[in-house]
């Protein structure tokens, strides 16, 4: 694990805007859980936020994270962690697009894409369907 990403998932961190690995990719897949490899998020629910961080308008499952009541900061907002490791993985806010309102904006540091392509060869072959592909 590197320096950002146990920061982030261990410590509450926040990588820099802008500058993180996943805030402008948009290629098709999912992203897993960096700890556990359980999966958080769907490209198909991936949107252009502005605030450089990734946001996705709802986890692939509702079971996959749990949200927490975070006054840090001089702020009051809702953090969202990983149910599986524990990991800090971002915060939700109200502003997204509908249907849900809703902007998971989450570190890429917490985070680990698997493109559709292989999906199957990293053993997430069952997300494929999310894309409407076969093998």
């Amino acid at each position: 694990m590197t320096d950002i990403q146990f920061e982030v998932t261990q410590n509450q961190g926040t990588e820099p805007p802008f500058k993180n690995e996943y805030w402008d990719n948009i290629r098709e897949g999912i992203y897993v859980d960096l700890i556990s490899g359980v999966p958080l998020f769907s490209s198909q629910d991936k949107f252009k936020s502005g605030c450089g961080w990734p946001s996705f308008s709802k986890p692939i499952s509702p079971e996959s994270v749990q949200e927490k009541h975070d006054v840090s900061h001089f702020m009051i907002r809702t953090e969202v962690v990983s149910t599986k490791s524990g990991a800090h993985l971002g915060h939700v806010f109200k502003d997204g697009p509908l249907p849900t309102g809703l902007r998971y904006c989450i570190n890429s540091a917490a985070l680990r894409f698997i493109s559709k392509e292989e999906l199957a060869q990293e053993g997430y072959g069952e997300y494929l369907v999310v894309f409407n592909s076969v093998e």
